[in-house]
């Protein structure tokens, strides 16, 4: 199978239901360097993922010494629609090329290929957008205090 070149969807919502479970029960802001322990990337890279999902109000971050990420949001209203979104945009979903424009036969597979991943694109949010932060939790079997943030 091959290896997605994008992890930044899976590291968010790893990082969400980390905070959703573990920082919420313990009370505290969770630092970069446990998430990026917890994920197995670089803390660059999770404050990297981090960034939109500050904007989006997902989560937020306290400086200083106790600082660190918190879920921003109820984690029973965020979608992984809404986290896809956050994160992919209108980039698409699959791998499509461009293809020579002197090509009948590229032009013809190119329009075809686009309607596909229109089709693609709306099944993956309309199947993402069944579950929330909340269920990952509940289905990992996590503990959390799943409610609005504090």
């Amino acid at each position: 199978m091959a290896t997605p070149t994008n992890t930044q969807f899976a590291v968010a919502v790893h990082v969400l239901v980390y905070l959703a479970s573990v920082g919420r029960n313990e009370q505290r802001s969770i630092g970069s360097e446990e998430l990026a322990g917890s994920t197995a990337v670089n803390p660059v890279h999770v404050r990297r993922v981090l960034g939109p999902l500050r904007t989006a109000g997902l989560v937020h971050s306290k400086p200083g010494a106790k600082g660190g990420w918190e879920i921003g949001a109820d984690p029973r209203e965020i979608g992984l629609d809404r986290v896809w979104a956050v994160l992919q945009g209108d980039d698409p979903v699959l791998g499509l090329h461009g293809p020579s424009p002197r090509c009948a036969v590229g032009a013809g597979v190119q329009e075809i290929l686009q309607g596909v991943e229109r089709e693609v694109s709306a099944a993956v949010v309309d199947r993402l957008a069944r579950r929330s932060i909340a269920d990952l939790v509940t289905e990992a079997h996590l503990e959390a205090a799943v409610g609005p943030p504090r």
